[in-house]
């Protein structure tokens, strides 16, 4: 077979992801072209690439999504290939097939196995067909509702309505019971047409707390074709992978073998060429089930770059060049354990809402044997146009517990502020005894308390290094004969944090000798007295002990007029604390009639006609902001009337609906 070289290569993504196939691309000699939205013109990628090209507005839709778009820049810039990364049009036959019309390299799978397995359903009757192991359940081609409902009780529950043309967790919807059935395929259909525009559905029986584990494999255009080990994504909230690790803990040699000759079958079944994921669900019993075929480069592929010492992007390369696969299967040994956690700009302590803002201060400082992948820098502003994923956190360790406290560590010194985001959460995650003992399964959350989320013991030492940094700074600020004033009773000062306001009193008589006192009260809890010792303050961190446990806080700190601001990340939360008057009232939420936007997003649609009765709890409207979509309901019982129109972008706070309730309902 012919080579043919890349020497241009446009990346058709944004993010981490282009960040990382422009650094492998480089190491090769290759130059590289970023794509960019109007949204994404100061993005790290953009930077980061030799050269770069705009592809359109900031709606995905006109730009990220858009073939003609790149398959202009892709001519107009002389590529030789195109990498989609993954998400966008990574699994988009189109696609494809409009860069081969160009003459130009796409660097994934054949447009004809892109289309057979991005359909659940025709990619279930091949697995079939090949004798991989599937789920029962309902893949036809009648998709009328009362068709699925009787389908689905026939099956008998619990049952999973799935988007046929789906991935990442999108159009899922877990039913326990039949009054729930018909709801879940409105919602999961309504969320599949938006995010893939297709709403066709196919229905699985559920397994009762299965794992997720899926298999890398490896095509070439010569016929070889390996795979490299297994993956284990079972910490998932909402379908999601929140965490992800190879090898999978506790598996045989027998299942990793077999999982892994399933995974060739389902790729030989579809003259697979390139780098693929074969999901399947594992039962506690061994026995496993297809679940899907991700026809490219997933967002976990550094784990097992880790563990087999590869480069997954630099092999896509050579096999779209038309080389062999540079290692065989007897090659491919694994070696330690490596875990990886996705860092997403969201916030735990509220339903994991995705969140806005300008990055204050990004700092990982990375440690042996731990690797981060990330499309962050400080100034940037991260919206609701895309993904709220920021970054990827990875450590590789002889063994899984050495993998375990590596990654701990890494958590620790990686810091974002300015934005929301997970980093605690992810900690808890890890740092839980049964995740260290390898009890992981895809209900691991809930069964462990970890579907929420609480900062509570954090958002007291938040309030503490608040109080600190404020003292500091104000005795920082005077003379010394006026600072030893200060000192001579205790300071009370009141701060905002998550919508509360606490008063707080530090007691720094005893400053001369390292020593102060801080009181915290608020009307959620009973005042509590800290004593603190052995302050250290740097620009960027503050060192204190509480009760004699070393606390470190990272921070960043700004005044207007005469609110102070502070920015702090501990124990990988992030907090915003600001001074308030007290005399000035506490900030209020709306009242219970209005709903107001919980962030930017697009309103999907209305859901209630304008002047309709409602009751609370009613879903009034979808709001969706970084691929999620979102149900406002009403607060209150009452007549609706609308303050925006279906497809309208609104900004975070912005009113979308009043509930006005009637007279009887005043009574």
């Amino acid at each position: 077979m012919t080579i043919k070289n890349i020497n241009r290569l446009l990346i058709a993504n944004r993010g981490e992801i282009a960040c990382r196939i422009i650094r492998t691309a480089r190491n090769l000699g290759i130059t590289t072209i970023a794509v960019y939205s109007e949204a994404d013109k100061n993005a790290l990628h953009v930077q980061q690439a030799d050269e770069s090209h705009c592809i359109g507005p900031a709606a995905a839709t006109q730009s990220y999504l858009s073939i003609a778009m790149l398959v202009e820049a892709a001519t107009q810039t002389k590529a030789d290939a195109v990498h989609p990364g993954y998400g966008f049009l990574s699994e988009n036959a189109a696609f494809a097939q409009a860069l081969a019309r160009h003459n130009i390299i796409f660097i994934g799978p054949s447009p004809e196995a892109i289309a057979l397995m991005g359909d659940k359903r025709q990619a279930k009757s091949a697995m079939v067909a090949a004798g991989v192991p599937t789920l029962p359940g309902y893949s036809g081609d009648n998709q009328e509702h009362d068709y699925l409902i009787q389908h689905a009780t026939d099956m008998g529950f619990p049952i999973m309505v799935k988007a046929a043309a789906g991935g990442g967790g999108r159009g899922m919807r877990l039913v326990t019971s039949e009054d729930q059935l018909s709801a879940a395929i409105n919602s999961a259909r309504s969320e599949a047409q938006n995010a893939f525009g297709n709403g066709d559905l196919l229905l699985e029986r559920a397994l009762t707390k299965p794992r997720h584990v899926e298999v890398q494999i490896f095509s070439d255009q010569l016929g070889n074709a390996v795979y490299l080990g297994e993956r284990d994504c079972s910490i998932q909230r909402r379908h999601q992978k929140v965490v992800e690790e190879a090898p999978a803990p506790c598996l045989d040699t027998t299942i990793r073998t077999a999982l892994g000759e399933a995974a060739l079958l389902a790729a030989q079944s579809c003259n697979y060429v390139g780098a693929g994921t074969v999901e399947f669900l594992v039962d506690a019993d061994g026995r496993f089930y297809f679940l899907e075929m991700n026809t490219r480069l997933q967002v976990e592929h550094p784990v097992t770059e880790e563990v087999f010492g590869v480069d997954l992007v630099a092999w896509q390369i050579a096999v779209a060049e038309g080389k062999p696969l540079p290692k065989k299967q007897a090659d491919l040994m694994p070696h330690g354990h490596a875990i990886e956690v996705r860092l997403y700009a969201e916030n735990p302590t509220q339903n994991f809402l995705p969140q806005t803002g300008k990055v204050q201060r990004w700092a990982s400082q990375l440690l042996p044997h731990t690797r981060v992948d990330h499309m962050l820098f400080d100034g940037y502003s991260v919206t609701n146009w895309y993904d709220p994923m920021l970054a990827k956190i990875i450590a590789w360790g002889e063994t899984r517990e050495q993998a375990v406290a590596r990654l701990i560590n890494q958590i620790d010194n990686t810091t974002l502020l300015g934005v929301g985001h997970n980093l605690g959460y992810l900690r808890s995650i890890v740092d839980h005894p049964a995740f260290k003992e390898e009890q992981v399964h895809t209900g691991f959350l809930s069964q462990h308390g970890l579907g929420e989320y609480s900062q509570q013991l954090s958002l007291n030492q938040a309030l503490i290094a608040a109080n600190i940094l404020e003292l500091l700074a104000s005795l920082h600020n005077r003379p010394s004969y006026l600072a030893l004033s200060h000192l001579s009773q205790p300071q009370p000062k009141h701060w905002l944090i998550n919508d509360n306001v606490y008063g707080s009193r530090v007691d720094a008589r005893q400053w001369k000798i390292g020593k102060l006192t801080v009181d915290i009260d608020s009307a959620e809890a009973q005042p509590e007295k800290f004593e603190i010792s052995n302050i250290d303050l740097t620009d960027e961190r503050l060192i204190f002990h509480i009760n004699n446990k070393k606390l470190i806080a990272h921070y960043w700190k700004h005044q207007e007029k005469s609110t102070v601001h502070v920015e702090l990340q501990l124990n990988g939360n992030p907090f915003t604390v600001k001074s308030v008057d007290p005399l000035a009232g506490t900030l209020t939420s709306n009242t219970d009639e209005n709903c107001s936007a919980p962030m930017d997003g697009m309103v999907v649609t209305l859901l209630v006609d304008e002047g309709t009765h409602v009751e609370a709890g009613d879903t009034l409207l979808i709001l969706e902001a970084m691929k999620m979509e979102m149900p406002i309901k009403a607060q209150q019982s009452g007549i609706v009337s609308f303050a925006c129109i279906q497809g309208e972008q609104v900004k975070q706070g912005a009113q979308l609906a009043t509930v006005q309730p009637t007279d009887s309902e005043t009574n």
